[in-house]
């Protein structure tokens, strides 16, 4: 079966007047346009498989910036009788049916859209109704400190919606962010929580790497003022983040592992290093 709307690697068959006849699996066979076909006499070429104009199978060596299957924050470009036209990073635009839009488009803005295959027609199409592609309800296997990536969505006042691993809903906390953050944005990410009805409770901030990091900056700025800050578990988490650009979880951590490995002391007033 044609694993349309992906990439994957073809095998090149034969070469003919407009091209390459690509295998790409599943005995498949795909044109490459000459426009595309690589300078090299490679067996196997990656390549990215839609439909053309007239609804034929045909492969491109340019990337989209979303396949079947994935969301994507992506400009409207162009108006047709039938929709709008998305740039998605090919030659041939990405239509999203005026059924599919959420609100009216407008060329020049962008949008979050989820690219899937139209059951109508069997074409590539997008949609800017992304709530009807996230099941919530559907089982996950996330578990806390796993890493994912994260489409940032929309704000609330708890903080950020986002979309994990192109599949569900998470939340990322307000008073937990550090950094600024954008509609459309992605961003890797992590599960911070999983509650019990399985909602996801995300944050930009795990991994030994991101607290290595946080514990090397905790440092840096202790030997830079003098060998003690004052900030401890009680102090207001925007004083902590202005100081030293993380949130207050963070720096609990960061502050716990200083003084697991004896190289700080904890006071009353603040953290004093004992290098």
């Amino acid at each position: 079966m044609l694993n349309l709307g992906h990439s994957c690697v073809a095998t090149v068959l034969r070469r003919v007047s407009v091209g390459l006849i690509l295998d790409v699996g599943e005995g498949e066979e795909v044109l490459l346009p000459t426009k595309f076909c690589p300078d090299t006499s490679a067996e196997n070429i990656e390549v990215f498989v839609y439909l053309d104009g007239e609804g034929r199978a045909i492969a491109t060596t340019q990337t989209p910036k979303a396949e079947v299957g994935q969301f994507a924050y992506l400009q409207a470009i162009d108006d047709s009788d039938y929709g709008t036209f998305l740039d998605w990073g090919l030659d041939k635009d990405l239509l999203v049916p005026f059924g599919e839009q959420h609100r009216p488009m407008v060329s020049g803005k962008s949008y979050l859209v989820y690219v899937h295959i139209s059951k109508a027609d069997g074409r590539i199409i997008a949609s800017s109704k992304i709530d009807k592609f996230l099941d919530d309800d559907r089982p996950h296997n996330f578990h806390a400190g796993q890493p994912v990536q994260l489409i940032i969505a929309n704000s609330t006042e708890l903080g950020f919606k986002a979309i994990v691993n192109n599949s569900h809903w998470g939340v990322l906390y307000k008073n937990e962010v550090t950094q600024r953050l954008s509609f459309g944005d992605s961003k890797s990410g992590f599960i911070k929580y999983v509650r019990p009805d399985g909602k996801l409770d995300l944050t930009l901030e795990g991994g030994e790497e991101v607290r290595d990091r946080n514990t090397e900056t905790v440092l840096d700025y202790l030997r830079a003022n003098d060998n003690f800050v004052p900030l401890h578990d009680k102090s207001n988490p925007e004083e902590i983040k202005k100081a030293l650009g993380m949130s207050k979880g963070a720096f609990k951590k960061a502050v716990g592992s200083l003084y697991k490995r004896r190289l700080i002391a904890l006071e009353k007033t603040g953290i004093r290093l004992l290098e």
